[in-house]
């Protein structure tokens, strides 16, 4: 077969970059080389992969179709250098997480992960529930840990821990003091301002999906793209919201914050593992995996 590693590379970064100058920078080759493999590339598979646009190169349909399987044949290729090459960082993992995970889970988990694996090398990327699916997709990531159901197809999703999450309020706000002790009336909670996450964030899709039953609107102040930003903010009486437990439960101790109770029932929701469907999992991989779901089970007890 005359196909190549080094021409799908080149087809991918061309992809990614939009013209052969570009992806000649990204993989060190000359304009010309770049050139010649893809259209080898193109002449083996006997079709075009780009519309030629002046400079430019947009992907056609069939480009399209080849680019996820080419990403995927390049990912697998990886893994094999990782698990059988003699590189230092075998076994290395691109792990993903949305933010309230990211922020007060993740570190936690991490360290005791490290402490039984302690050759273990891990990069982290912490961004919304949207942008981390879309990276693991994309093969950019190895593995995701989010905290709102994911929409791509080619993800597998694997329920991992229940998350709490509660209506809080700054001591002082009108509702607090109001209702101290009651249940905050649904028409009262429809009527306050709430403070939210961003659009494409799992805590905004999570909020949404359990409160909008009830209360039919959500009168949004102002969006967050963290959380402990919106804590803050509710300490400081700008609004409420709803937030995970684990986020708000020291501000709660120390009497910043308090929870709204009302005639909604318990906000549970699920964290989520995710992975690419066509990912070769490596050996790293599946000992990470197999340690969350460890301590998943743990937690549950």
């Amino acid at each position: 077969m005359r196909l190549t590693l080094r021409q799908l590379h080149i087809f991918v970064t061309v992809a990614e970059c939009g013209s052969t100058a570009a992806a000649a920078d990204r993989v060190a080759l000359s304009q010309s080389a770049t050139s010649a493999a893809l259209n080898e590339l193109e002449n083996i598979l006997q079709t075009r992969l780009f519309d030629r646009i002046g400079k430019r190169l947009a992907i056609n349909e069939v480009g399209r179709q080849l680019l996820p399987r080419a990403k995927a044949t390049l990912d697998g290729a990886n893994e094999i250098e990782l698990q059988f090459g003699a590189s230092s960082f075998a076994g290395a993992l691109r792990i993903g997480a949305s933010t309230t995970i990211g922020n007060y889970l993740l570190p936690r988990l991490i360290a005791e992960y490290r402490r039984r694996n302690t050759a273990s090398q891990i990069g982290i990327e912490i961004a919304n529930t949207r942008q981390i699916a879309a990276a693991v997709a994309d093969f950019k990531l190895d593995l995701g840990l989010v905290e709102g159901p994911v929409h791509e197809a080619e993800l597998v999703t694997l329920p991992w821990i229940t998350d709490r999450m509660v209506i809080v309020a700054a001591p002082r706000h009108a509702l607090a003091t109001a209702f101290a002790g009651r249940k905050v009336p649904l028409a009262s909670l429809r009527a306050a301002e709430w403070l939210l996450r961003e659009p494409g964030s799992g805590t905004r899709e999570a909020v949404e999906h359990a409160l909008l039953p009830h209360l039919h609107a959500l009168t949004s102040g102002i969006n967050f793209g963290d959380s402990e930003a919106i804590k803050r903010a509710v300490a400081e009486g700008l609004g409420i919201s709803c937030l995970s437990l684990c986020v708000v439960e020291d501000l709660i101790k120390t009497k910043k914050l308090v929870v709204l109770a009302s005639s909604i029932p318990p906000i549970l929701r699920h964290f989520y593992l995710i992975r690419h469907r066509k990912k070769i999992p490596s050996k790293g991989m599946t000992r990470f995996l197999d340690f969350c779901i460890e301590h998943a089970a743990a937690a549950a007890k």
